[in-house]
């Protein structure tokens, strides 16, 4: 039993370290992803490792640094929480109406379309977005088309297929190839219908995983080429998408800064919405970002529709002239903007082996 936990300890103790590298390797980035598995079971082998380390050195040992990772992983996650933050989110004076919005992976190879397309017959949101949407993804939502006369649509079968439908007016909409030229991210100025206008960026990177990129470098130089080009609007912006990252995660702090917005999440909660089938695995992938001006009032995830993806719904409000918000806001230091500049063109440089060819399902 000694021999067991101390192999248990030393292995939670490398996946609590391995993300302190900034190596891109999927190795010290997958680990980043299982924060929250991680402490729940240091706490378990913690537990039970207090009736068993009474002269054992190695354990008693393993456990004080076992305790000290169990501290700062409830540190780092609180903030996503209810415990962390009280929000007042009421509608703001002389805000917008609500607008409200939905973000999907539907997973290219999933067939069950009427689950969606009841999903939005029945939620009827201002606009979504879906990824991994490829061509029959596309016939089968024209069923919703005459709800939403607004939309771009980038239909690929590389599993990276994005289509964005709106009931709001979009006044300027760019499809935009940051890192790779399968790698699409839409950005859309829209108007509401109490003419309040902001910016939507819908983005979808690949993941640093061991069936997929070798490294984060494509999904990291994309998300901050996201944040440079954020920045640089002086209207509402709002980010939503597959991340292919946790919002703990360092290159997120990096993408936060860079953007100067909001990380929806904190002093709300977690919301996971990947694996939709294995619950113990579930990580919130599928983030939402703001800028000031925008009051997030709710943000939540919806049923599965068959998808590897739990849809990630949210609604809010516009308040153009707001300053409350600005402590949240963190900003780049001077080394962090040589860092982001240099991931950038990391990104650009990284050829990716994984879509030479088009997917298939026994490839994802």
């Amino acid at each position: 039993m000694i021999e067991l936990l101390c192999f248990l300890s030393i292995f939670l103790l490398i996946l609590s370290v391995l993300p302190f590298s900034k190596n891109q390797h999927w190795i010290f980035r997958v680990p980043e992803f299982l924060m929250l598995q991680i402490t729940i079971l240091q706490v378990i082998v913690f537990g039970i490792s207090w009736f068993w380390a009474k002269g054992e050195t190695l354990l008693f040992v393993l456990q004080i640094f076992q305790l000290g990772f169990i501290i700062y992983h409830v540190f780092t996650l609180i903030r996503f929480s209810k415990f962390y933050k009280n929000k007042d989110h009421r509608r703001p004076k002389h805000a917008s109406e609500l607008v409200r919005g939905i973000a999907v992976n539907v997973y290219q190879f999933n067939t069950q379309f009427q689950k969606l397309i009841d999903l939005i017959t029945k939620e009827q949101p201002d606009f979504f977005i879906t990824m991994e949407s490829n061509s029959d993804w596309e016939k089968a939502m024209r069923v919703v088309e005459k709800d939403y006369p607004f939309s771009e649509k980038v239909t690929l079968e590389n599993t990276y297929g994005m289509h964005f439908y709106s009931k709001l007016e979009i006044l300027e909409v760019k499809t935009h190839y940051f890192v790779a030229d399968d790698l699409p991210s839409i950005e859309a100025k829209l108007k509401t219908k109490d003419g309040y206008e902001f910016v939507f960026f819908g983005v979808h990177p690949p993941p640093p995983s061991p069936t997929e990129e070798k490294t984060s470098k494509e999904r990291d130089g994309d998300l901050l080429s996201i944040a440079k080009k954020v920045k640089s609007h002086k209207i509402p912006v709002l980010v939503s998408g597959d991340f292919n990252n946790v919002a703990w995660a360092y290159s997120s702090q990096l993408f936060r800064k860079t953007s100067e917005l909001i990380d929806a999440r904190i002093g709300r909660g977690i919301f996971a919405t990947f694996h939709a089938k294995h619950w113990f695995f579930r990580v919130p992938l599928d983030l939402l970002y703001h800028s000031k001006e925008i009051f997030v009032k709710e943000i939540f995830t919806y049923p599965s529709i068959g998808s590897d993806h739990f849809p990630l719904g949210f609604s809010f409000f516009i308040d153009r002239e707001n300053d409350e918000q600005k402590e949240e806001i963190k900003t780049l230091e001077n080394g962090e903007i040589h860092e982001v500049n240099q991931l950038i063109e990391e990104g650009k440089k990284e050829k990716s082996d994984n879509r030479e060819e088009v997917a298939t399902e026994d490839e994802i």
